[in-house]
C-alpha cells in the first residue's frame, strides 16, 4: 500500500479524535479556569455603573457592552469592568457584583462559576474519552478486517494482473433508460452476465432491486437502503459512505466475504482505480470510466462528458459474479474516495 493510501486511512481513522480530543481539552482547560477563578469566599455586593461602552458582536449580530463598575470591599473602593455583557445598562444604575474575599479585584456578575466550570470539565472529559474510544475502535475494526482478509493485504500485487492467465475484461454500466434503473455487467462480446433492476423505488426506507445471474439463472430480490455519508469536520479523508444491503452495512458484508479494497488516489480524476483482494489474493481490478464501458467500440458509444461514475472496466479471474457485481454496485452507490 502506497504512502498516500496509508495516510488517507490514518486520517479517516483518526477523524473523530482530531475533532473530539481538541474540543475536550479546550472544555477541560476553560472549566478549570472557571472553577478555580475564585480562590476565597464569593461575596455579593451592590456596585454602581460608572461607564458603558458599546461593542457590536459581528459574529452573533448583537450589541454587547463593556460596563465599568465601582464597588466597595472591606471598606475599600474598587473600580473594575465587566466585558461583553448583554442587556440594557446605564451610568448611575446599581449592579450586582460578586468578588473574591481573598482578591477583591476578581469579580463576576453571575456569582460563583465553580459548578458551571465543573460541568465544562465533565463535558470535556466525555468528549476526550469519546474521541479516544472512537479512534481506537476504528483501528481495531481495521485490524479485524485485515485478519479476515488473510493478513496479506499489503503484499497483494496487481502490477501485471490485467495480463495474467485466466484474467478477462468485463464491463459494467448504469442502465437509467428504463422505468427500472439498475446496472448491467457484460463481457467483451456484449453478452449480459449479471444485472440488477430496481423494482421498487422509495424516498424513505429501502428500495428493492432484483439481481439476476444470467450464467446460472439465479434470481433474487434485495433491499437496498439510501446512501449514508458521514464526515468529520468536513475533511476529505474523513468521509465514510455506505448503505444497507438486506439490512446490513454493505462494506461489512463484503469484509465478511474476505474482500478488501485499495483505491488508487494517483489515478487521473475522476478515473479512480480500485484494487480488490479476497482472502489476501487478487480478486479484481476495477476502473471508473469516462466513456461508455466499451471504450474501443464504435464512436457512437462514446460519451462526451467524463462521468467518473456508473461506468466501469473490470479485470478479474473470478467466477463469483455475484460478489464481483455486488462490489461494483457498492462502489457506484457510495461516495467515499478511499474504501476498504
Amino acid at each position: 500500500m502506497d504512502f498516500i493510501n496509508k495516510f488517507a486511512k490514518f486520517m479517516r481513522n483518526t477523524g473523530p479524535a482530531r475533532v473530539l480530543v481538541p474540543l475536550g481539552i479546550l472544555l477541560i482547560v476553560f472549566g478549570i479556569i472557571m472553577s478555580t477563578f475564585f480562590s476565597g469566599e464569593v461575596i455579593e455586593t451592590t456596585g454602581k455603573i460608572t461607564g458603558v461602552i458599546e461593542d457590536f458582536n459581528t459574529e452573533d449580530k448583537v450589541m454587547e457592552y463593556d460596563v465599568s463598575v465601582s464597588y466597595t470591599a472591606d471598606g475599600k473602593q474598587y473600580e473594575n469592568t465587566f466585558y461583553g455583557l448583554r442587556g440594557e445598562y446605564s451610568v448611575g444604575e446599581d449592579i450586582k457584583v460578586f468578588y473574591d474575599s481573598k482578591d477583591p479585584n476578581k469579580i463576576s456578575n453571575s456569582g460563583n462559576n465553580t459548578l458551571f466550570g465543573l460541568g465544562m470539565i465533565a463535558a470535556g472529559l466525555v468528549a476526550l474519552i469519546a474521541g479516544i474510544l472512537r479512534t481506537a475502535r476504528s483501528f481495531k475494526l481495521e485490524k479485524q478486517f485485515d485478519q479476515q482478509a488473510g493478513k496479506a493485504l499489503p503484499s497483494v500485487e496487481f502490477g501485471d494482473y490485467k495480463n495474467r492467465e485466466g484474467v478477462r475484461e468485463l464491463y459494467c454500466r448504469f442502465d437509467g433508460n428504463t422505468f427500472k434503473p439498475g446496472y448491467i455487467l457484460e463481457d467483451a462480446d456484449r453478452n449480459v452476465l449479471f444485472e440488477c433492476a430496481m423494482t421498487k423505488q422509495a424516498l424513505v426506507g429501502a428500495r428493492v432491486f432484483q439481481f439476476t445471474d444470467h450464467t446460472t439463472g439465479a434470481v433474487s430480490d434485495h433491499e437496498v437502503g439510501h446512501t449514508t455519508t458521514e464526515t468529520f469536520n468536513n475533511e476529505f479523508f474523513s468521509v465514510s459512505s455506505w448503505f444497507k444491503f438486506d439490512g446490513k452495512n454493505i462494506w461489512e458484508m463484503l469484509h465478511e466475504r474476505g474482500l478488501r479494497m485499495i483505491t488508487n488516489l494517483f489515478s487521473k480524476f475522476p478515473n479512480l482505480i480500485y484494487e480488490v483482494s479476497k482472502n489476501g489474493q487478487p480478486f479484481a481490478r476495477i476502473e471508473t470510466s469516462g466513456q461508455y464501458v466499451h471504450e474501443d467500440d464504435a464512436e457512437q458509444h462514446a460519451l462526451n462528458i467524463p462521468v467518473g461514475r456508473y461506468y466501469y472496466r473490470i479485470w478479474t479471474d473470478t467466477d463469483d459474479l455475484e460478489t464481483l457485481f455486488l462490489t461494483v454496485f457498492a462502489i457506484s452507490e457510495t461516495e467515499q474516495a478511499v474504501v476498504e
